[in-house]
């Protein structure tokens, strides 16, 4: 049986119709979220994050963070220590919102000790935002719990 050239290229022209048509249904059942809700006032306020970076780089070594299977242990500069530090941690899971995590930055010892309990085994950016001594400090680090 031969079939003619036109339907061959209606068959080809269905073929593409339905392709893009599942493409389009794919993409509505797709979850996303934002990096942030309010992303418009948080790039308004970006500057004293910025200034904030700048003063964490004048410290002489950064926040460390280290992982067991019970905590995440976060070694604060040496810089900082006798000092009272308050500020936020927030661990940002680029997988699911639900997933994100905020924590108060209680010190002891120039250490803050948080309970991994409340965490996921993911890839997280931790963005660790401090004060102490009247000045604001601010720090990304990488950390996989997913590994551990």
């Amino acid at each position: 049986m031969k079939i003619s050239w036109g339907i061959k290229i209606a068959l080809l022209y269905l073929g593409f119709v339905l392709l893009i048509g599942t493409m389009v249904v794919a993409s509505t059942r797709q979850h996303f979220d934002l990096v942030s809700d309010k992303y418009y006032a948080d790039e308004i306020v970006y500057q004293d994050v910025i200034d904030a970076g700048k003063n964490q780089s004048s410290l002489s070594q950064p926040v460390l963070l280290h992982a067991n299977e019970t905590a995440v242990t976060l070694d604060l500069p040496t810089d900082l220590k006798d000092k009272a530090v308050s500020g936020d941690i927030y661990f940002y899971s680029a997988v699911h919102a639900s997933w994100d995590k905020h924590f108060p930055a209680n010190a002891i010892n120039n250490t803050i000790v948080l309970t991994r309990s409340q965490l996921q085994k993911t890839h997280y950016t931790v963005k660790i935002s401090i004060q102490a001594a009247g000045k604001k400090y601010y720090q990304e680090s990488e950390l996989d719990l997913g590994k551990q």
